[in-house]
């Protein structure tokens, strides 16, 4: 019989609808229980595409005699992490102080008012490698709850102390310098694996942001080792088994450090991160590989990602029917069967063997580049990619008659909010080289836009967190607010409709009136949020960029559009709060290191006076775009008298002709009306 979470939307909750246990989703209804019946309360946090989240389930929620004892001496509670982030960051802060590591599933006792006692992540259904089995954390618990009733509660009181006192973060005196910066790129580059790509050993996760950070300090300073460390990652990843070689997706992170065997859980966040720094890998460099592979993951986005409705679902699973990876590794004969007499230089391209590089199977990865295939099988450079190409779409179609993963359809807004800055700067990057490709992605970043807005935007000002069947849920953290903000900006840089500049405009309004922290930065729930044992506020840079570096990015960003100081003081007061971390820790905060970046370069604004259609506006915009500049912002219209852009006021067309106006906190030159005298002012202004 369905338990009370039939009634939920996440997927990951539903996927527990039928267990035994007795469980509750968070909220006001699970805490009177625990009240009422004067019982510890068992908290599970996990998501959907977490394998070991599964397994758990599989051993001890759908054991009968384990769920009859939870339901007998707990509450039992369950919570889809991606939903509420905020209870992850609280209890997962609580179980790191407790054990020094942390991962989902998460399992955490709590008292009934909230409080955390004790708390690990993955307990096995009997014991082994030194951990204990879940009914004896159970049974050891329980018996602590009822005969030191006292000291659990005590225990449970110094934890939370801790917590509060932990999150207390005091500002730097000043904030951050250009020597700040070299510090920090300098301990990048020391940590850089060279031989691999990437920094860290196995597990070694993607870092765009860090990447992101590398491509703006070569930009800076010229400097050629930051752009050499930036590709030596992107092509080691892009050649790996991390990428889906032939759906053109990422998957979460690799088991080793070369990158060959993934966790093979697909995650929103990484695809459309990846895919937008290799969009600007490619502006930069002109490299078409990296055009290639932000059109894979792009494409993989579209394809299996977007939800009916037209937003971006938040995951797909690592298993399939159980299995891990089973969707996407090989056995050579299958790749023979399909592949006929091109098998030989696929198998070679891709390390292909009747052995397996896995547990007796392939996962592709790129070994052998065009060039050196060329030469071996006496073809031109051409004709391998040509007779490469064709295979991956003959595998591809055959592997969609097997079994797939499942997806996580829920549309987080944070998530999304990648996802639209990622399209909508593609179809920025391919609008000349490729139209129609570009138009696709413009429209899937205002698709899900619409979607996103219309389903989670109140009237108030408000978001909500999740969107699928219909039903929102969940009430937006720091994240969701300025993550959307970012995709909004470089939508409205895309199609130049004031609406999209507005709606990030108000959402970081709502960010300073309701999330603001006196201390510099900001909480990451609103002042009316449900209130837990601590207020949270994280600052570190993990999977996604936390909530604070978002925004001071964008507040950046609107500072340069509108001139007011409002939006620098607070992106200011924000950076000096983590100005003492970001040398010693710099691939942990690293999209605050672009914010710093931001903040101490020279910014460029670019106001154009023209109509949208009309031929020379299109030649003015297109110079405007040239290359990867990511320390400037643009505006285009028509009529500068209806704009409610500050950036676009007062200007003016000379003699009816498209102008362009290149200006420095709101200081311009010359307007002009020729594309290569507009070229020759942004190389001035860019250069101080």
């Amino acid at each position: 019989m369905p338990n009370r979470l039939a009634q939920e939307t996440s997927p990951y909750l539903l996927q527990h609808a039928n267990n035994p246990v007795d469980w509750y989703p968070w909220g006001p209804d699970a805490l009177a229980a625990a009240a009422l019946l004067d019982r510890p309360i068992f908290l599970s946090i996990g998501y959907a595409a977490c394998h070991w989240c599964h397994v758990m389930e599989r051993e001890s929620f759908e054991h009968e005699p384990t769920a009859r004892y939870l339901n007998s001496h707990f509450v039992s509670i369950k919570v889809d992490r991606e939903e509420r982030p905020d209870l992850d960051q609280v209890y997962m802060g609580a179980v790191q102080a407790m054990t020094g590591g942390g991962g989902w599933p998460m399992s955490v006792f709590l008292t009934p008012s909230g409080r955390p006692f004790y708390g690990g992540t993955y307990f096995p259904d009997e014991p082994r490698h030194g951990m204990p089995s879940f009914r004896q954390v159970l049974e050891g618990v329980d018996r602590a709850w009822r005969e030191q009733r006292t000291e659990v509660e005590a225990a449970g009181a110094r934890l939370v102390a801790g917590l509060i006192e932990q999150a207390r973060l005091e500002a730097a005196p000043s904030g951050p310098t250009q020597a700040l910066l070299d510090a920090a790129t300098d301990a990048i580059a020391a940590s850089f694996d060279a031989p691999n790509g990437g920094w860290g050993r196995a597990p070694k996760f993607p870092q765009p942001m860090t990447i992101e950070y590398l491509l703006r300090r070569h930009i800076a300073t010229g400097d050629p080792a930051p752009l050499e460390i930036a590709r030596g990652s992107l092509d080691a990843m892009a050649d790996g088994g991390l990428r889906d070689q032939l759906g053109g997706g990422f998957h979460r992170y690799s088991t080793d450090a070369h990158w060959l065997v993934p966790h093979f859980e697909q995650m929103l966040y990484d695809n459309a991160q990846l895919a937008r720094v290799y969009v600007h890998a490619w502006a930069l460099t002109g490299d078409a590989r990296y055009a290639s592979v932000a059109r894979g993951t792009l494409e993989y986005m579209i394809r299996e990602l977007t939800t009916d409705d037209g937003a971006f679902a938040a995951s797909q699973d690592a298993d399939t029917d159980g299995i891990e990876g089973l969707t996407f590794t090989w056995r050579a004969a299958e790749i023979r069967e399909v592949l006929g007499d091109d098998s030989r230089l696929f198998e070679a391209a891709y390390g292909v063997t009747d052995e397996g590089n896995w547990e007796g199977v392939t996962i592709l990865s790129r070994v052998v580049d065009d060039a050196r295939l060329a030469e071996s099988f006496e073809l031109t450079v051409d004709e391998v990619r040509d007779r490469l190409a064709s295979g991956r779409e003959r595998l591809l179609r055959r592997r969609t008659e097997r079994p797939q993963p499942a997806r996580d359809g829920k549309a987080l807004a944070a998530w999304n909010g990648l996802a639209i800055a990622a399209f909508a700067e593609a179809a920025v990057a391919f609008a000349s080289s490729d139209p129609e490709t570009a138009a696709r992605y413009r429209s899937a970043a205002q698709r899900a836009a619409d979607t996103i807005t219309a389903g989670l935007l109140a009237p108030d000002g408000s978001l909500g967190r999740s969107w699928k069947d219909g039903r929102a849920t969940g009430r937006g953290v720091l994240e969701d607010y300025t993550h959307l903000a970012d995709g909004f900006l470089s939508l409205y840089e895309t199609s130049f409709e004031e609406e999209s500049f507005e709606i990030s405009r108000r959402m970081m309004d709502r960010v300073l009136e309701h999330f603001a922290d006196p201390a510099g930065g900001f909480f990451d729930t609103a002042d009316d949020h449900e209130r837990l044992v601590t207020r949270p506020k994280d600052v570190q840079d993990n999977a996604v960029p936390s909530g604070n570096a978002m925004a001071a990015m964008v507040l950046l960003r609107l500072a340069a559009w509108t001139g007011e100081a409002r939006y620098r003081d607070a992106a200011d007061r924000a950076m000096r709060v983590v100005v003492p971390f970001v040398e010693r820790y710099a691939t942990g905060f690293a999209q605050w290191l672009s914010a710093m970046d931001l903040a101490l370069a020279p910014v460029v604004e670019v106001a154009i006076v023209g109509g949208p259609d009309d031929a020379a506006t299109a030649d003015l915009l297109a110079e405007a775009r040239k290359g990867y500049r990511p320390n400037q912002v643009v505006s285009v219209t028509a009529d500068p008298a209806a704009s409610h852009v500050p950036l676009l006021e007062d200007r003016v067309a000379l003699d009816g002709r498209p102008t362009a106006y290149v200006c420095r906190s709101f200081v311009c030159r010359l307007p002009v009306t020729d594309p290569a005298a507009l070229r020759e002012q942004l190389g001035a202004a860019a250069g101080g």
